[in-house]
């Protein structure tokens, strides 16, 4: 009998956020590979049809966080994020969870009340699931650091990463004006984008932020950029078609992305698939993702932060940096994600 299997999509309610492209992505390869399994899709009723026709779609709603009649009905679970409306508790069935991040941990106080809310959440999840996927080493490391009774059921499987390019003659909706250095992602703290702003000095580029905005954080970013006297040069996009980012990706200078809490960091290998430059913090898993195709800022300095673009961007074009960006983003395929989880699937269920 063909088992069922229930893949948890209900993050994918914005567009160019990371769980939007894991969701997609991985899922449509689940559903190439995995002829074995009858596939059911979690999602948001507009998300209804995201992997196909053959999928079976359960849609999403608000009291699925008190009840979840279905939960009988799958013979496995999995949970792609650690986010989902239900939890394993409301399920009768084999359970995998994808864990991105801790980042709560890493955003807030140790010892505050936030984070002790979120751990005691995060063990109820962790622990009530028969296997756990960390998206990369430095997530298992946080995983085991903080739940260590999680350690004989841990298992990485790296992201992979779209390759996708802006039709020809492609005009986002925002033009710069000329050169321009570009990053993509939540505009909120974490991602730690003001600290961009200073690079703008001495120079005629151009700043392009793409992404989901939170209000407060576009108040700093513009804040900082009358401070630094570039306010006329940075421009917050808010979301943007993946057309869109496709040609910002594929025009940019270089490619930054300074954020201080990274489960993975798909826009790295996104930018590197276009072959440019990137450039990254050395926080969290970035190095993991960028290897040496990557250079780093060790400070957020502006002095420091400068020295390292010009010296990356030297290198880049001294020693074909673009066929070495793109080399290191083909390692990463949502290919092998999906076949790693099938089997993973094929392993809990044979328990």
């Amino acid at each position: 009998m063909t088992p069922k299997l229930l893949v948890t999509l209900d993050s994918m309610r914005f567009e160019n956020t990371g769980l939007h492209t894991f969701g997609r992505s991985l899922g449509a390869e689940l559903v190439r590979q995995g002829s074995d399994f009858d596939i059911s899709a979690y999602t948001y009723p507009t998300q209804r049809g995201v992997l196909g026709d053959e999928v079976a779609y359960l849609p999403q709603r608000r009291w699925h966080r008190l009840l979840f009649p279905q939960g009988g009905r799958y013979d496995l679970v999995h949970f792609s994020d650690q986010y989902c409306r239900f939890g394993p508790g409301r399920v009768r069935a084999r359970t995998v969870m994808t864990v991105h991040d801790l980042n709560q941990i890493h955003e807030h106080p140790a010892g505050s009340a936030k984070v002790a809310r979120y751990l005691r959440r995060m063990t109820a999840k962790i622990g009530g699931v028969d296997r756990v996927v960390a998206i990369s080493e430095f997530v298992k490391a946080d995983i085991l650091r903080y739940f260590p009774a999680a350690r004989d059921k841990v298992t990485v499987i790296y992201n992979g990463a779209d390759a996708s390019f802006a039709p020809a003659g492609h005009r986002p909706g925002h033009m710069p004006p000329g050169r321009f250095l570009f990053t993509v992602g939540m505009v909120c703290p974490k991602k730690n984008f003001h600290v961009l702003v200073p690079l703008l000095r001495g120079n005629d580029r151009t700043l392009v932020i793409a992404g989901v905005v939170k209000e407060d954080y576009r108040q700093k970013i513009l804040q900082e950029a009358a401070r630094f006297g570039v306010a006329d040069r940075v421009t917050i996009t808010g979301p943007v078609s993946q057309a869109d980012k496709d040609w910002y990706y594929a025009h940019c200078d270089a490619f930054l992305f300074p954020s201080l809490a990274e489960g993975f960091g798909l826009p790295v290998l996104e930018a590197m698939h276009h072959g440019r430059p990137v450039f990254l913090s050395r926080a969290t898993s970035l190095p993991e993702v960028g290897g040496d195709a990557a250079c780093y800022f060790d400070s957020f300095e502006p002095e420091h932060m400068n020295a390292v673009l010009a010296g990356g961007m030297a290198r880049f074009a001294a020693e074909d940096g673009a066929r070495r960006a793109r080399a290191r983003a083909a390692q990463f395929t949502w290919e092998k994600a999906a076949a790693a989880y099938l089997d993973l699937y094929r392993q809990v269920l044979a328990r």
